[in-house]
């Protein structure tokens, strides 16, 4: 990009990591009663909340690599955290034993969160997507998650913070007539 400017595939947050293996433990323990929760819902709430943050602070929450899979946008570092808080018991995991069924994993708070690494609007924002999400099956939050942002990378691709400005809000109708329009004026 232009004048030394370029898009950020991770993000330099203090503490970014421990506040990413936390979360992790905040989001399973808010989401223990909800029959849907496993680890698509876990990598959205993640994703969205990360975005959020950073659209909306200009920061995100943990500064984690993000990154397309079939099933959505989900942080790079997930399966080694997830792996790491497994062995030092601060969660576990509940789910299929086929190993190709991992996005349906429920991972399962053990300890609590440590929460002094978030303001309160921090955590407003991943309650919001707890919320949001609460219910909704594993198929229904990934195909919601394959926005703009997701669609414009390629597969396994970096997802950089700075699309969290994208629209993802869907065209207009008069959008779309124009869309038509110069795709037949320009031999699209």
């Amino acid at each position: 990009m232009a004048n030394g400017q370029y898009l950020h595939e991770t993000y330099p947050v203090e503490r970014g990591v421990q506040r990413f293996r936390e979360l992790i433990v905040y989001i399973s323990k808010e989401c223990a009663k909800d029959p849907t929760f496993g680890a698509v819902k876990l990598n959205k709430i993640l994703y969205h909340s990360d975005f959020t943050a950073f659209e909306k602070f200009g920061v995100p929450l943990t500064g984690m690599r993000y990154f397309k899979l079939p099933q959505g946008p989900a942080p790079k570092a997930l399966i080694p955290t997830r792996r790491e808080l497994i062995e030092e018991g601060a969660i576990r995991l509940e789910g299929p034993d086929d190993p190709k069924e991992i996005g349906f994993h429920r991972t399962v708070a053990q300890r609590e969160p440590i929460m002094q690494f978030f303001t309160r609007d921090e955590i407003d924002i991943v309650d919001h997507f707890i919320e949001e999400l609460w219910g909704q099956s594993a198929r229904e939050v990934s195909d919601a998650s394959h926005d703009v942002r997701w669609r414009v990378v390629n597969l396994r691709d970096a997802i950089p913070y700075e699309f969290a400005h994208l629209d993802t809000s869907p065209l207009s109708q008069a959008e779309q007539d124009r869309t038509r329009e110069l795709a037949a004026e320009l031999g699209w």
